[in-house]
């Protein structure tokens, strides 16, 4: 691929600055071309290629940026820096993926930054997707104006994120925030996908939940969080059950974040925040159960940004050129 220099096609003069956002996930990759006023420019999706190895995620990478800076928004415009947030645990010197799961077969070691800035001329940095999407809700979204945040994101796993005086903690290896991996006495006995015992994610995700239910006598056939959703609606209290387990088992844990770290505000996100309100209720009942007194009063609000909390927050990070 072709690198695109920081100067316009006019005459050699620098034009105004734009800031190439990414979002790498296990089965989606996104891209956005942001403005100086946050504004976007230029998206474009396609299907993360996880089973094809790191090589081929990189390279979709760069097929879709070089999409989005081909649309006439970024015609005589200077890309000034690249922020990527990717699955995946992120060195602490934001350049390369330290870890990695089974989503994305070989990403651990990429040297991604470093690719990303050869092929496309911009500083680049990386932050692990939840670590980026707090950083946009702190940018712009539900958590502006915040010191210090927790934010917890609720689906497939359990990811989180932290933020202290502002800025969004990495940590000594760059795992800082993984809140799923917390242990809770309602996992106790319940292997954890990470391949742990005890961890909150093993009962709190949507994959765990939906196996717990299996486990009841009738509910064989539940295949995935929307059955269990779908069964505590029509008042099945096994299905209503494991979703307050779940819950209040997330809640416990974010108890303990919260008393260590005071923040100003807690964000959830996630597609299990869908699932009925049997959930987020045990969540916030058990985390104002289990906080300090004095701080029972701390702020707990849903995301607002949507899908673009990853891509605004990974370029607000980014250092510009």
């Amino acid at each position: 691929m072709t690198t695109r220099t920081n100067t316009s096609s006019e005459g050699g003069t620098a034009g105004p600055a734009v800031r190439l956002g990414v979002d790498i996930g296990g089965t989606k990759t996104a891209v956005a071309l942001f403005d100086e006023r946050d504004a976007a420019l230029a998206r474009a999706t396609a299907a993360t290629p996880a089973a094809a190895g790191a090589a081929a995620v990189v390279a979709g990478v760069l097929e879709l940026s070089a999409r989005v800076l081909a649309e006439p928004a970024a015609a005589g415009t200077r890309l000034s820096t690249i922020g990527v947030g990717t699955a995946g645990v992120v060195a602490p010197d934001g350049r390369t993926i330290a870890a990695a799961t089974e989503a994305l077969p070989g990403w651990a070691g990429t040297p991604l930054a470093a690719l990303l800035e050869d092929a496309l001329g911009a500083p680049t940095t990386l932050l692990g997707d939840v670590q980026a999407f707090l950083a946009g809700e702190l940018a712009a979204g539900a958590a502006l104006g915040a010191r210090g945040a927790v934010a917890v994101m609720a689906g497939t796993g359990i990811g989180g994120a932290i933020a202290v005086e502002g800025a969004v903690v990495r940590g000594g290896h760059g795992a800082a925030g993984h809140i799923g991996h917390v242990p809770v006495a309602a996992a106790e006995g319940h292997r954890c996908p990470c391949g742990a015992w005890g961890h909150v994610e093993a009962v709190a995700s949507g994959p765990a939940m939906t196996a717990l239910l299996r486990r009841e006598p009738g509910h064989a056939a539940a295949r995935d969080l929307r059955a269990v959703s779908a069964a505590a609606a029509d008042g099945d209290a096994a299905a209503r059950t494991v979703l307050r387990r779940g819950g209040g088992a997330l809640g416990a844990v974010l108890a303990g974040v919260v008393n260590t770290l005071d923040p100003d505000v807690v964000v959830l996100s996630g597609g299990v925040l869908d699932a009925g309100p049997w959930y987020e209720d045990a969540l916030r009942a058990e985390l104002a159960a289990r906080a300090l007194p004095l701080l029972r009063g701390t702020r707990v609000v849903r995301a607002v940004l949507g899908a673009d909390a990853v891509l605004l927050g990974a370029v607000s990070r980014a250092p510009a050129g």
